[in-house]
């Protein structure tokens, strides 16, 4: 899953970042709210952490613009306000869940999971092709029912691509949304994740899934 945290004190930033990617949570960070805002238009996430009090635009001006966009991720807002007509006022607007500061990291991706088995206008947790199967809520990855261990990132770029199935996705593409917005990449980053990724989901196979298709990136099918 592809989680965007939209918060703009720094330490409370890194600290849900670091600890969901240690639930192998893919995590882009937004510090104010017209960047949260962009990245919230222009990627695809599972779900959105959004702090109500920001710099620039609110999380409640955030939420209400998303939905009037039509865009329908769910919404986990954070706040340090603990009335009710706050929390009243985020949900209006579109936010699916309320969680006050401080709070504990157990609660919050006990929140987060919940809001994943939420119907929304999403794609469904289990992919598969061919005989590949991939379930971004338990985190299993399987080919012919053999269990398949893979890193984060594998995992992540793995199931970025199983949702473009037949799709050319860039180096670039597979970097903005797999790592960090900001993150300083090297540039063969990406081939020794697709490397490691073959390695172990098709070499022992028969059938390949993942094709190089050169000067312009990869696709599964």
């Amino acid at each position: 899953m592809r989680i965007l945290v939209v918060e703009d004190e720094h330490r409370i930033a890194s600290t849900i970042k670091k600890g969901l990617e240690q639930e192998k949570f893919a995590v882009d960070v937004a510090y104010n709210g017209t960047d949260g805002y962009d990245m919230a238009v222009s990627e695809n996430y599972d779900a959105i952490i959004l702090d109500l009090m920001l710099p620039e635009k609110d999380g409640l001006e955030i939420s209400r613009d998303l939905r009037k966009q039509q865009i329908h991720t769910p919404i986990l807002i954070l706040t340090a306000k603990s009335q009710v007509q706050d929390k009243v006022a985020g949900l209006d607007m579109g936010a699916d869940d309320y969680l006050t500061k401080p709070f504990s990291f157990e609660e919050l991706i006990a929140r987060i999971r919940a809001l994943s088995r939420r119907p929304h206008k999403s794609l469904g947790s289990v992919l598969q092709i061919a005989d590949l199967k991939l379930d971004s809520k338990t985190f299993l990855v399987s080919r012919n029912k053999n269990k398949i261990n893979l890193s984060n990132k594998e995992f992540s770029i793995l199931e970025y691509l199983m949702r473009n199935k037949g799709k050319i996705i860039s180096k670039d593409q597979i970097i903005s949304h797999v790592w960090d917005y900001n993150a300083d990449i090297l540039p063969n980053t990406v081939e020794v994740n697709i490397k490691n990724l073959r390695a172990k989901m098709d070499r022992p196979f028969n059938k390949k899934l993942i094709h190089t298709i050169w000067g312009f990136g990869y696709k599964i099918e």
